[in-house]
């Protein structure tokens, strides 16, 4: 009898392993090379997958060759950037297939076909689950949400960034530049890092007016974001395999677990600061700045219009990074161009002197600017 139950339980086992491993046969190159031939019959090419790794390998390399070598001043930078792009695409056409891993990743380049996606109404194209490292920046911020959780998301962000509020924020934003600019004094005739200056001064303006709290604390929760970005890129190009790869945590893994907690307990401390506040009659209400909305949201008695303690985390963290990073990086960009282009350089300096003289500049006065206005535009 023992030996019938025990013969049972190893037929059991046996099957489930053996389901176990078809499964993983099916995800790891059944369903990527039915794929494959799908698309390819389609007219779709692109460069071949490759057990379990995909194209990803193929990327890191040709990248590591693009980065290994110097570059020129010039806008044409696709090459450089994202050179296995450029490569695949002087191969295989403006519109063809790769692969990250086992996902297949339809690559296109084609302008109207662009415009479909973006235009879409029918909800054909969903946004991509971002994983690993990269979720725990964004999470389901109101760059990756949907449905009504971006609506309610978008709904508080057009409310917090309008023209009203925006010029409210004006002289935040001068007394932020002037604290810089005095500075600067300092490096008069000396070679200044004007990236590492507008990384300081974007953060300052985001952590003040969108959440009300100082550089110090602003600081503290990009120091994190930044840690959690530097273990998104190195580990961009790592395969993790399903199952093993969440029971096999590597330190990169247990590191970024341990930046998240420590980030939704930093961004829970202000909000709870807030609502203490109003509860002890300290304040009037949770603030008109983008916190303060967010924490409203939370406490509508309207529960389609409410969202949780996790989402405002999510939008916080959000805000804090793509807002700074994108305008950091467009500050430092536009110095650059100006500095290649003195002539337009000359044309804005004489621009902005003629509309504001040696004032700081006003809401009024900015729709006055045509030259900076033709120099964003291009």
């Amino acid at each position: 009898m023992e030996c019938t139950i025990i013969n049972y339980i190893s037929i059991f086992l046996s099957g489930c392993l053996l389901f176990g491993v078809f499964k993983l046969f099916v995800k790891l190159w059944w369903t990527p090379m039915r794929i494959q031939r799908f698309m390819r019959s389609q007219g779709i090419q692109g460069p071949s997958f490759k057990f379990i790794q995909g194209n990803t390998r193929d990327v890191y390399i040709k990248r590591m060759q693009a980065m290994a070598t110097p570059m020129d001043l010039s806008h044409n930078i696709l090459h450089r950037v994202m050179p296995c792009v450029h490569s695949w695409l002087n191969l295989y056409g403006r519109n063809y297939l790769q692969w990250s891993g086992v996902d297949a990743q339809l690559m296109i380049t084609d302008p109207e076909m662009i415009k479909e996606v973006l235009h879409d109404r029918q909800k054909s194209f969903p946004k991509a689950k971002l994983k690993g490292h990269i979720h725990r920046i964004f999470g389901n911020g109101l760059a990756t949400a949907e449905g009504q959780r971006w609506a309610n998301s978008r709904r508080i962000a057009n409310f917090a960034f309008h023209g009203d509020s925006l010029k409210n924020m004006i002289p935040t934003m001068i007394e932020c530049g002037e604290k810089m600019i005095e500075g600067w004094k300092n490096y008069e005739g000396k070679e200044l890092d004007a990236f590492k200056e507008f990384k300081v001064f974007t953060l300052d303006v985001i952590s003040h007016t969108a959440f009300g709290s100082s550089y110090q604390q602003g600081k503290k929760i990009f120091h994190m974001l930044r840690e959690l970005c530097e273990l998104s890129i190195r580990n961009g190009y790592k395969i993790r395999l399903p199952i093993i790869s969440k029971i096999l945590k590597s330190k990169d893994d247990y590191e970024g677990e341990r930046l998240g907690k420590r980030l939704k307990d930093c961004f829970m401390e202000i909000i709870k600061e807030r609502e203490e506040k109003l509860r002890n009659g300290e304040a009037n209400d949770y603030g008109n700045d983008f916190l303060g909305l967010l924490i409203k949201a939370k406490n509508d008695p309207e529960t389609s219009q409410c969202i949780s303690m996790e989402d405002i985390v999510d939008e916080c963290k959000t805000f804090y990074f793509a807002g700074h990073e994108t305008t950091n990086v467009l500050l430092a960009w536009t110095m650059l161009l100006l500095a290649l282009h003195k002539e337009w350089q000359e044309k804005a300096r004489n621009e902005v002197l003629d509309v504001f003289g040696h004032n700081n500049p006003t809401l009024e006065g900015l729709p006055k600017l045509k030259t900076v206005r033709i120099m964003t535009y291009r």
